[in-house]
């Protein structure tokens, strides 16, 4: 009976420590779904500025964009659009850091990949922060340097 009730309490303990944060989950589950990324801002810097996302396009390409997140195996793809944009679907996979997830706002990176979903950039992607998700609204923020002093991007999307 005593080593039933150790063995009830190991594999007890050990799936509670392990896998994934509930948090971590339902942000995924959140995330599932397809999404338009509506605005590309830059609080606390008004004006215009010419900014290039994930070393692909000018922002302008980005509003409107449609994106398309499967949190099953953490895929998705992206569509640029606005006029002189190419129009291609990007493929990319995604993925939750779970350090940050008890306080609600959590860092994910953004891996771009070939159709294969293999990464196109070894080990590198884009860190960016989830700043809020509702069922319906996403924020994410990335900073940047701007000769030499940070400077932070908001992209803002509308769930479809």
């Amino acid at each position: 009976m005593k080593k039933i009730f150790i063995l009830l309490a190991t594999i007890g303990l050990l799936a509670s420590c392990g896998g994934t944060s509930k948090v971590a989950k339902e942000a995924r589950k959140s995330f599932d779904g397809q999404w338009t990324l509506t605005s590309v801002t830059y609080p606390n810097n008004p004006g215009q500025f010419n900014v290039t996302l994930f070393n692909e396009a000018q922002a302008s390409c980005f509003e409107n964009s449609n994106w398309d997140f499967v949190s099953n195996n953490n895929r998705g793809t992206y569509t640029v659009s606005g006029t002189g944009c190419d129009g291609q679907t990007n493929q990319f996979i995604w993925s939750i850091d779970e350090e940050n997830t008890p306080q609600g706002i959590y860092d994910f990176l953004l891996k771009p990949t070939n159709e294969d979903y293999k990464s196109t950039t070894g080990n590198e992607g884009f860190r960016l922060n989830l700043q809020s998700l509702t069922d319906t609204n996403m924020t994410w923020s990335q900073t940047v340097s701007l000769d030499g002093s940070p400077f932070t991007i908001e992209m803002n999307f509308t769930k479809q």
